[in-house]
């Protein structure tokens, strides 16, 4: 909404969600955890009244109203973490060599990835859980970036150049996610 010079955007807090600021750091707590973040901005103003948070500019130049818009999207989806959590769910694909997939402590082993002899391995970053089920792998957590991070890298654990990956379909691969409404 823009009022004569000013640009704000408001997001009701839902029941069951506090928010509390701390200097520039937003911290959103709910039922299935804690979120904190950095909004240090010098023209972009995070404030927290009446049940809901208010991401305001005085004044916008083109950079600042897209900042505005970022902070509005990063509160939305903190508050939306810890009240339903995220989760991407993938597909493990091959056509000739069998591959494995496991999850050995922080990282994800996969084996045999095109008959290759060298395991490749994944990161997770911490606070996501991972689960493999057969051909089918599960990423979840309250941070959307982390579990954004970790699906990015179990697909690129199985990326392989110099091949048309129309016919060379082998590999682990995003099919959902949670977030995204079907159309």
């Amino acid at each position: 909404m823009t009022i004569a010079g000013k640009i704000e955007s408001t997001i009701a807090i839902p029941s069951g969600v506090t928010i509390s600021k701390d200097g520039n750091v937003v911290t959103v707590k709910g039922p299935k955890g804690e979120l904190s973040r950095n909004f240090a901005h010098p023209s972009v103003n995070v404030a927290i009244e009446e049940g809901q948070v208010t991401v305001s500019c005085e004044y916008p130049r083109i950079k600042e109203k897209a900042m505005v818009g970022t902070f509005y999207a990063h509160v939305r989806n903190m508050i939306r973490g810890v009240t339903e959590g995220y989760t991407y769910q993938l597909k493990v694909v091959f056509n000739h060599f069998p591959m494995k997939v496991a999850v050995k402590g922080d990282k994800v082993q996969v084996d045999n990835y095109m008959g290759g002899h060298a395991p490749r391995f994944a990161d997770i970053v911490p606070g996501v859980t991972v689960k493999v089920n057969g051909a089918d792998v599960t990423v979840s957590g309250i941070d959307i970036e982390k579990v954004g991070q970790t699906a990015a890298n179990l697909e690129r654990a199985t990326s392989r150049g110099g091949f048309d990956k129309r016919v060379f379909q082998d590999g682990i691969y995003i099919v959902h996610k949670s977030h995204k409404v079907k159309e």
